[in-house]
C-alpha cells in the first residue's frame, strides 16, 4: 500500500475512533465538567506527528453534536490543535498530559465563560481537572504499551 494512502487512513481511522468515543461518552464529555475518555488518544502525537491530523479532525467531528455548537468546534478543536503539537514537542509523558489539561482547561474554560456566562477561574479548574484525570490514566496506559515494543514498533512508532 502507498505509505500515503496509508497515512490518511490510518488518520481516518483515529479521527473516527475520537469522534465515535466521545459521543459515545456525551453525558461526561461536554460542558463545565469533561470526561474525554478520547482525550487518551491524543498521546499518539507523543509518539508520532503523523498523528495529529487525525486527532485534530477526530476532535472536530466530535464537537459538531455539542450542545455548544460553533464555538467548541472551533475553540475546542483549537485546544485540541495545542495540546497536540506541545504533546509532540515534550519529552516526558506525563508532563505533556499535564500541559494538554492546561491547555484545555484555559481555552475551553474561556469559551464556557463567553458562551455561557459560567465563572471562567472555576470551569477553568473543572475542565483542567477532568483532563488531569483522563490524561493521566492514559499515560500510564501509554506507559503500558511501551513494554510491548513490537505492538509499539508495528503500530504507534512506525
Amino acid at each position: 500500500m502507498n505509505k500515503g494512502v496509508k497515512e490518511v487512513a490510518i488518520n481516518a481511522m483515529i479521527a473516527c475512533v475520537y469522534a465515535a468515543l466521545t459521543i459515545a461518552c456525551s453525558s461526561i464529555a461536554y460542558g463545565g465538567i469533561q470526561l474525554r475518555i478520547s482525550e487518551i488518544l491524543i498521546f499518539l502525537a507523543f509518539y508520532n506527528k503523523k498523528y495529529i491530523p487525525g486527532l485534530i479532525i477526530g476532535c472536530f467531528l466530535a464537537n459538531l453534536p455539542s450542545p455548544l455548537g460553533l464555538a467548541d468546534m472551533c475553540f475546542g478543536t483549537l485546544a485540541t490543535a495545542i495540546a497536540c503539537l506541545g504533546i509532540y514537542k515534550i519529552k516526558n509523558i506525563y508532563i505533556a498530559g499535564i500541559f494538554a489539561a492546561i491547555v484545555n482547561g484555559i481555552i475551553v474554560g474561556a469559551e464556557l465563560y463567553f458562551v455561557l456566562d459560567l465563572p471562567f477561574v472555576i470551569n477553568a479548574f473543572y475542565v483542567f481537572a477532568g483532563e488531569v484525570i483522563v490524561l493521566m490514566i492514559g499515560a500510564y496506559l501509554f506507559q503500558l504499551l511501551e513494554r510491548k515494543e513490537v505492538f509499539m514498533k508495528k503500530y504507534i512508532l512506525e
